[in-house]
C-alpha cells in the first residue's frame, strides 16, 4: 500500500453474466430495486431505469423461494426487451432461497452471518474450541453444496459482511469489532479457495464509515496474507437521503476509492433507485482523474499505523489543535455574502481586505503583509515569507504551504516557530497524497 501515490489494487477477475468485474475492468457501479419482486413489470421498469442511468447491475431483494424463483421472468422481460444487465439476489437468512436464486440470477449475495449462523439471538454467547470447529463445519457442508449449483450455472457470489448481523459465535469470540466482521468473511473465502470457485467478490458493510473504511482495510490486509485478491464491492449501509447520504458515502466509499480500494459501488440511498448512480458514477470519475498523476516522493512516518490509525498529536494554539475539535476555515476573497447562517465557521481568510460587513462570532485572516494586528484578527503568511514570519509577534499564525515547499530552511524556521498553523496547499492531481505527504514528513 502505497499511502501517498494512487494505484489501483489488482484483484482477479470475476464473471458476471456478460459485465465482468475486477482485474482490467472499470469500477462498476450498481444500484437496487425497491419494489417487490414478485411483481415482475414494476420489478422490469425499476432496472430499466437503473440501466438507463447507468447501472452495471441491478441487485433486487429475494426473501423467499417465490421472490427467487421469479426472477426468471424478471430476466425475461429484461432480456425481451434488449436490456442484458446483470441481475443480483440478495438473500438473507434462508439458503435455499439462494440456491434457487443461483439458477436465475447471475449473481447471489448472501450474508455469512445468518447464512447458515442464525441470526444474533444471544442465547448462546460462549463457544469450546469443540463447539466452534462443529459450526465451521456445518458451514462447510451447507456452503459447498451451494457453491455447486453456482458452477454449474455460471452463477457468481458476493459474501456480503454486515456489520449489525454477527453471528452469536463470532460475537462470542471476537466481539462487535471489524476483526469478527473480517473473520465472518475469511470463513467463506477459504471454503471457496478449497473449493476452486473463483467467482467472488467481497463486501463489508456498516453505517458507521469509520468502522467500514477500518474494516475493509483490515479485510485486504488478512486476504493479502492468504494470497487471496478477490475484488471489492463498496457501500456504506443505509446512508440516507439528500446531502447526507450523499456526504456519507462520499466519505466511506471515495476514502477506500482513493487508496485503490473497490471494484464495483453501490451508493444506498432513500431515494428513487436511478437516483443513485449518478452519485456513484460522480465519485469514480473523481477518483479516476489522478492515475498515472506525478509520483509524490513522501516517506511514511514509523508510528503511523494504516490498518488502526489514531489521531496525531499536535500542539495547542489557541483553539486548534491538541484536544480540540477540528476547526473550520472558510474562504470568502470572491465577495460572496449569501451564506448559511446555520453553519458558522471558526475562521474567514479574506485575503488583503476585511469585509465592509463582519460575520459575528467569526475571526478573519489576513495576509501577512496588509496584517494590522487588529483584535479578531490573525496574519496569512506565503512559505516564501519565512523572514517576515519570524518578525511577527502574534500569538497565532497560518503559513500556507505545498508538501514539495519543505525545505530544510523551512522545517528549521518551523520548529523555533509553534504557533504556526499550516495550511497545506495542493493543485496536485492526487491532493490526498500530497496533504498525507506532508503531513508525515
Amino acid at each position: 500500500m502505497d499511502l501517498f501515490n494512487y494505484s489501483r489494487r489488482e484483484t482477479s477477475e470475476v464473471n458476471i453474466g456478460a459485465v465482468p468485474l475486477g482485474g482490467p475492468n472499470p469500477i462498476r457501479i450498481q444500484s437496487m430495486t425497491n419494489t417487490s419482486t414478485q411483481d415482475t413489470e414494476a420489478c422490469v421498469e425499476q432496472a430499466k431505469r437503473i440501466v438507463d442511468a447507468g447501472g452495471e447491475y441491478v441487485r433486487l431483494t429475494t426473501q423467499g423461494i417465490k421472490e427467487a424463483e421469479n426472477l426468471m421472468n424478471i430476466n425475461i422481460g429484461l432480456r425481451s426487451q434488449g436490456y442484458m444487465v446483470p441481475l443480483v439476489a440478495d438473500v438473507h437468512f434462508n439458503p435455499k432461497v439462494a440456491d434457487v436464486a443461483a439458477q436465475y440470477a447471475e449473481k447471489v449475495r448472501i450474508n455469512p452471518g445468518n447464512y447458515v449462523d442464525p441470526g444474533r439471538t444471544f442465547k448462546q454467547l460462549e463457544y469450546t474450541d469443540e463447539e466452534y470447529a462443529q459450526e465451521l463445519q456445518k458451514i462447510r457442508d451447507r456452503f459447498i453444496p451451494f457453491l455447486n449449483i453456482c458452477k454449474e450455472n455460471h452463477t457468481a457470489i458476493r459474501i456480503g459482511v454486515n456489520h449489525g448481523s454477527l453471528s452469536d459465535r463470532i460475537m462470542s469470540r471476537y466481539g462487535d469489532t471489524p476483526e469478527g466482521m473480517v473473520e465472518s468473511c475469511m470463513e467463506f473465502l477459504r471454503i471457496c479457495i478449497d473449493e476452486k470457485f473463483k467467482d467472488v467478490v467481497i463486501s463489508i458493510k456498516a453505517s458507521n464509515t469509520v468502522v467500514m473504511v477500518k474494516t475493509v482495510r483490515l479485510l485486504v490486509a488478512v486476504m493479502e496474507k492468504e494470497g487471496m485478491a478477490f475484488p471489492l464491492h463498496l457501500g456504506v449501509t443505509e446512508a440516507g437521503d439528500g446531502e447526507d447520504g450523499r456526504i456519507k458515502s462520499a466519505l466511506g466509499i471515495g476514502a477506500l476509492l482513493a487508496d485503490g480500494l473497490g471494484d464495483t459501488i453501490r451508493v444506498s440511498l432513500s431515494e428513487e433507485p436511478e437516483a443513485e448512480i449518478p452519485v456513484a458514477r460522480k465519485l469514480v470519475d473523481y477518483i479516476l482523474t489522478r492515475q498515472d498523476h506525478p509520483y509524490i516522493p513522501g516517506i511514511e512516518t514509523p508510528e503511523f499505523n494504516y490498518l488502526s490509525p489514531t489521531r496525531r498529536e499536535t500542539n495547542t494554539i489557541r483553539n486548534i489543535g491538541g484536544n480540540n475539535l477540528p476547526v473550520v476555515l472558510a474562504d470568502r476573497m470572491d465577495g460572496k455574502t449569501e451564506v448559511n447562517p446555520q453553519f458558522t465557521p471558526d475562521y474567514i481568510y479574506a485575503g488583503r481586505e476585511l469585509p465592509a460587513i463582519r460575520e459575528a462570532n467569526v475571526e478573519y485572516i489576513l495576509d501577512a503583509d496588509v496584517w494590522t494586528g487588529e483584535e479578531g484578527t490573525w496574519p496569512a503568511f506565503n512559505y516564501s515569507q519565512l523572514l517576515l514570519m519570524g518578525m511577527c509577534q502574534a500569538e497565532l499564525k497560518f503559513l500556507f504551504m505545498p508538501y514539495m515547499a519543505q525545505t530544510d530552511e523551512v522545517i528549521a524556521c518551523l520548529k523555533t516557530h509553534p504557533e504556526v498553523v499550516i495550511i497545506s496547499q495542493s493543485n496536485h492531481p492526487n491532493r490526498i497524497g500530497e496533504h498525507r505527504a506532508l503531513v508525515h514528513q
